[in-house]
């Protein structure tokens, strides 16, 4: 049934394994954007574009960015327009200020978002095309130009996008979303400055956080997996685990946010080599039809997703939980598996997110389901594929409480008429 998307997976991986991934020079640390900014200056760049968000740009956060950059003479354009998801009009309008500014390089400032729209304004720029024309898999493409140096600063710990190869866009007419995956769009060099996310509220921490969690779980779980992504992956899941609660309820520690950034990025480019899976697929899916932001809908789905790929993975879901001091040496892989979800079902009740989809509507879940598995197969290296009846009853799980009644009220009065 899945032949030709098991096919495609086992082509990618051969693939694979004879590329070279770029990875971006990282500066770590405290006041690690100032560093940036000198290095900036330093490569003789005198015009830069700054990518950033409204939000981001009146609160102040990015002014001692600003000075020290202008202090070393470099003329700053900055386009402020990013939105969540963004889709590909903004995109375009980012490119037409892009060519105005005569740009000699781009630095993105921001969550996600900023991060994603950043590189695929600077890749649309490079190829002189719709983005449109750029999404998909670029090993199935015709060769693409490199764009302007790239350069990036996270203020959130989650997508991981500074390393990584992607970049997700909306096509708000036919509410979707696609992905350019390109290593041609990675950045060049990325500051992981914790001080940028000590105000990012909590609720958001949360979000951004789980969706970290979720790349390093399913880059663990694919099936083009390679040792050194398991190592990152391992390392970034104790990571989220062991400090994602505290950055939650005790904001300011500067080193815990530290490590959230550095377990964002280390999970980055673990899913950049090894891919993600239905987690994400779903995710798309729910953030294009209803504006669920991303991290949310990757916590929403990620244990229900890991209990229906568990017969599959339980020696990698074990393996992650022993290194993270889930479970003990006792207990059979599969158990330990099972401990590994109940321990992420247990972080997202504590962290406050919700385990219902308040927006989703039942009539939706066939175009869910079929776009979801039309992102993933052949595309993931998902342990195992989902049947429709085993996707369905997931995401009716997640209905909210009063289409679940009307569901069962409609069988209870189905069965009456039948007696």
């Amino acid at each position: 049934m899945h032949l030709i998307s098991r096919l495609r997976i086992v082509l990618t991986r051969i693939a694979l394994k004879h590329l070279q991934f770029p990875v971006p020079l990282c500066l770590v640390g405290p006041d690690s954007a100032l560093a940036l900014c000198d290095t900036i200056a330093q490569a003789g760049i005198r015009r830069l574009l700054l990518i950033t968000d409204g939000f981001l740009l009146q609160s102040g956060l990015l002014q001692p960015l600003q000075a020290q950059l202008l202090q070393h003479g470099v003329e700053l354009e900055i386009f402020s327009d990013v939105e969540p998801d963004p889709g590909y009009e903004l995109v375009l309008r980012g490119v037409e200020v892009m060519e105005h500014s005569q740009a000699e390089a781009v630095l993105a400032v921001g969550g996600g978002s900023s991060m994603d729209c950043a590189k695929a304004i600077v890749h649309t720029h490079a190829n002189r095309c719709h983005p449109a024309k750029l999404t998909g898999l670029w090993l199935y493409a015709l060769p693409r130009r490199h764009g302007l140096p790239l350069y990036a600063v996270p203020t959130t710990a989650g997508t991981g996008s500074e390393v990584t190869i992607a970049a997700v866009l909306s096509d708000k007419e036919a509410q979707t979303k696609k992905a350019i995956i390109d290593p041609k769009i990675t950045p060049k060099m990325v500051a992981l400055d914790a001080r940028l996310t000590l105000n990012l509220p909590a609720f958001l921490t949360a979000c951004t956080g789980m969706d970290a969690l979720t790349h390093a779980i399913e880059a663990s779980i694919s099936t083009m997996a390679t040792p050194e992504t398991d190592q990152m992956a391992r390392t970034a899941c104790k990571l989220l685990l062991q400090h994602l609660p505290v950055a939650v309820t005790q904001g300011q520690q500067l080193q815990t946010r530290q490590q959230m950034l550095l377990a964002s990025s280390l999970a980055g480019m673990a899913f950049t080599r090894a891919g993600v899976g239905y987690v994400h697929a779903f995710a798309h899916q729910l953030g294009a039809l209803y504006q669920i932001p991303h991290g949310l809908a990757n916590a929403l789905l990620l244990p229900d997703v890991l209990e229906l790929m568990l017969p599959a993975c339980s020696r990698k879901l074990a393996a992650l939980a022993e290194n993270s001091g889930i479970g003990d040496a006792k207990m059979s892989a599969e158990q330990r598996s099972q401990c590994l979800i109940i321990h992420v079902r247990q972080l997202r009740c504590s962290l406050q997110i919700p385990s219902q989809i308040q927006q989703l509507c039942r009539e939706d879940l066939p175009q869910i389901i079929r776009r979801a598995f039309a992102e993933a197969h052949g595309t993931y290296g998902v342990p195992r594929y989902l049947t429709y009846a085993e996707a369905l009853q997931m995401l009716e799980s997640l209905l909210p409480d009063r289409q679940q009644h009307q569901s069962e009220d409609r069988f209870s009065a189905s069965s009456a008429n039948s007696a």
